[in-house]
């Protein structure tokens, strides 16, 4: 598991972009899209899809992910291998952490979060030219 360290520096960073970008393949086509919510669970990073979107669909078919961000100066990379754990008191964390989801993801609605995080996973830190850091989040 990834150190405390490391996952703070890639939280921090993604804290400061707000927006990070999120990609994954449909078939032949690369798929990149916003994100924005996270969270630290049990030494890991999570992130959340609704199981009703093309992406939770991709991922599952392909589980191999790639995160982009940037603070106009450098960019992170996060890459790794999705792994979903659908343990409610994720999804519980998840609505404590940003209260708009319990009104996008409830009984209602009929749409359900899934949790994810990156397995196998490495977060780079460069700028356009090379690696500055790079973090095993493993």
């Amino acid at each position: 598991m990834a150190s405390a360290e490391n996952i703070q520096k890639v939280i921090d960073y993604l804290d400061t972009t707000k927006t990070f970008f999120l990609a994954t393949e449909d078939g032949d086509q690369p798929k990149v899209r916003p994100f924005g919510f996270k969270m630290v669970a049990d030494g890991r990073i999570y992130f959340g899809a609704g199981t009703f979107k093309d992406v939770y669909r991709q991922l599952r078919t392909n589980p191999k992910v790639e995160i982009c961000a940037t603070d106009g100066k450098g960019f992170l990379r996060y890459y790794g291998t999705a792994v979903f754990d659908d343990r409610p008191e994720l999804f519980e964390q998840a609505c404590a952490e940003a209260p708009y989801l319990p009104k996008m993801y409830n009984e209602e609605t009929g749409r359900v979060l899934a949790m994810f995080y990156l397995a196998d996973a490495t977060a780079e830190f460069r700028s356009l030219f090379a690696i500055e850091e790079s973090l095993d989040m493993r």
